[in-house]
Parts: structure tokens; C-alpha cells; sequence
């Protein structure tokens, strides 16, 4: 549990940075998603946006907790369905 809370912590702050330097150069308004315009409002953009890079910081930071596991860690691990 403290290495989930570890990950989404980092992931949240790093999510807002990543964030507020991209909107920072692009408009909400100017977005295009699969070739048509997002009709969506500038704060639901925004919204959308921090979840997307806070889930893309998530999903680099359990990876790299993942590969950073030992092997004891891992040989002492229960196997599933066993």
C-alpha cells in the first residue's frame, strides 16, 4: 500500500507539472482529437488533461518500481492460483 501511495503521489505532482507546461503552450480551444476539434469547455480540458498525464506518470512510475524490484522480492512472492 505505501508503494501506491508512493507512485500516485509523485505521479499527481509530476501530472501537474506536465499539465501546466502543456497548456501553457497549447489552447484548449485549438485542440484537435482524431482530426475534428474537441468541443468540450476549457475547464473539462483541463480536467481531462491533468487525468491523462497523471495516469501516464502513474503507469512510468509502477514501471519503473517494477524494475526496480529485487530478485528476493520477487522469488518470495506467492505464486497466483496456488
Amino acid at each position: 500500500m505505501k508503494n501506491a501511495m508512493v507512485i500516485l503521489w509523485a505521479s499527481f505532482l509530476a501530472g501537474g507539472v506536465a499539465e501546466a507546461l502543456f497548456f501553457t503552450v497549447i489552447d484548449p480551444a485549438e485542440l484537435y482529437f482524431l482530426g475534428r476539434p474537441v468541443e468540450l469547455g476549457a475547464l473539462a480540458t483541463y480536467s481531462i488533461g491533468f487525468l491523462f498525464f497523471w495516469a501516464l506518470c502513474a503507469a512510468s512510475s509502477a514501471f519503473s518500481w517494477f524494475l526496480l524490484r529485487t530478485s528476493k522480492e520477487i522469488n518470495d512472492a506467492p505464486l497466483a492460483g496456488r
